[in-house]
């Protein structure tokens, strides 16, 4: 039988780093769901004030295994 998969798409930022940012997403993302696969980051951006990073973002997409009953 074929695996159900699903992709959500979630923002988040750090203020250290892209990969904080990241592991954020899937932090919580896992709270509400079971059986993520992947994430993609589909785009870096960072905020910007008086010349330096204060913090930084990430666009990505979360794929997940859809649970069967029965």
């Amino acid at each position: 039988m074929a695996k159900i998969v699903k992709v959500i798409e979630i923002m988040s930022e750090s203020p250290s780093s892209w990969e904080e940012a990241t592991q954020n997403v899937v932090s919580e993302a896992s709270k509400t769901l079971r059986n993520i696969r992947s994430v993609y980051v589909k785009e870096f951006t960072a905020a910007v004030e008086n010349d330096k990073i204060t913090s930084y973002r990430v666009n990505a997409k979360v794929t997940f295994e859809m649970e069967r009953s029965g």
